[in-house]
């Protein structure tokens, strides 16, 4: 696979470039290279390039993916269809409009292969649904399932939208092409836009009698149950991608994908921070002065850490490779516990002894300051 050029340099446009900068380099680049005005055999290409670095660096989450993660941010997060859904490009072509270009072809007929006709296949669209899960299934990854509510192919009528024994008919309006055609001069030139057909909708085809399951649109509405496999690493934030599992598509088209964005409910012990996870451990005054060996859990359960003689209050061990595998790299994260050494409030009349004995040894005078305050200040 070819390495992808860097979306600011397609544009020609510096990193810091405002949203205004970007948009007046695409556009012209955009009416440089459309198809329909450059008969070059690499301009269908350079065009798709440009309007795909145009569409993610004029949104602003994309754009922060791919200056934090470059292409791997935006191919893994999001889809081709996915990419090109937020932009409009009836405002960046004002009043020629995206399909007002000579042969009738729209910016996404051009981008997504299907020029000079919208009444063939058609892909279905994507859809979006939130899954919240626990820290445990985040860790080491979980299959569920989750209903999801959408309109597949009809059955009784194989997605036709006629009833069965009958066939849609071409549409006399449009000749069975789905859009009208009308010619209007520009700044740029004479060119012919195309509009939707009001007859048929697009769809090129009439239905005289249509199919009483799905009433004539070719889909029906269910609610599928999907099992989504969670890989073990993800986070709040993740999202998942299943092919195939979005709309149905129309007209014979492909059906969309289901996107799965990702909750994870804290945990009563554990914070994650990446791939790494935190915790706190309370240990006595005297394990902290004398050091000890205590039980510590972990992802994988308990574990003995050595706490060495002299443990000040607030210090972090580090259990190595005890945190998180990554979602997208090898390897697993670190475990970091930090300590709390708890200062006894209450004292029996031995316990009081001994400390003072302990503060005179260390030649505290406990006159001065409460033993208390003493041992705080140590710890």
């Amino acid at each position: 696979m070819a390495t992808k050029r860097d979306y600011y340099e397609i544009l020609g446009v510096d990193k810091k470039a405002s949203a205004d900068e970007i948009k007046k380099e695409y556009r012209k680049l955009a009416m440089k290279y459309h198809p329909d005005k450059n008969n070059s055999p690499d301009a269908e290409e350079k065009f798709k390039e440009i309007s795909e670095a145009y569409a993610v660096l004029s949104d602003q989450n994309k754009r922060q993916q791919y200056d934090q993660f470059g292409h791997a941010g935006i191919d893994q997060r999001y889809s081709q269809e996915d990419i090109f859904r937020s932009v409009n490009f009836e405002d960046i072509f004002g009043d020629m409009g995206s399909g007002g270009f000579g042969r009738g072809g729209s910016i996404f007929d051009v981008i997504f292969g299907g020029r000079g006709r919208r009444g063939g296949p058609q892909r279905g669209s994507d859809l979006l649904s939130e899954l919240t899960i626990n820290f445990e299934d985040a860790v080491f990854g979980k299959s569920v399932n989750i209903e999801v509510p959408r309109s597949e192919t009809c059955d009784v009528c194989k997605g036709s939208g006629a009833k069965p024994g009958t066939s849609p008919k071409s549409c006399s309006t449009c000749g069975g092409s789905g859009q009208v055609s009308r010619t209007q001069n520009t700044p740029f030139g004479r060119f012919m836009t195309t509009s939707t057909c009001s007859t048929c909708r697009g769809e090129g085809k009439v239905i005289d009698t249509p199919c009483t399951a799905c009433h004539g649109s070719g889909s029906v509405h269910k609610k599928r149950k999907i099992e989504v496999k969670i890989p073990p690493g993800v986070d709040t934030g993740s999202r998942l991608r299943i092919a195939g599992e979005g709309e149905s598509g129309t007209r014979g088209g492909p059906p969309g994908d289901l996107f799965v964005d990702i909750y994870v409910r804290p945990h009563k012990i554990f914070t994650r921070h990446g791939n790494d996870i935190l915790m706190e451990a309370t240990i006595s005054f005297a394990q902290a002065a004398l050091g000890d060996e205590i039980e510590v859990p972990t992802l994988n359960g308990n574990v003995m850490m050595k706490i060495p003689a002299g443990t000040q209050n607030g210090r972090v061990f580090r259990l190595k490779g005890k945190g998180v595998a990554g979602l997208h790299t090898s390897g697993k994260g670190d475990q970091h516990v930090k300590i709390r050494v708890d200062v006894p409030t209450k004292l029996n009349d031995k316990q009081k002894e001994l400390l003072r004995e302990f503060a005179e040894a260390s030649g505290d005078n406990i006159r001065s300051k409460g033993i208390f305050e003493k041992i705080k200040d140590k710890i």
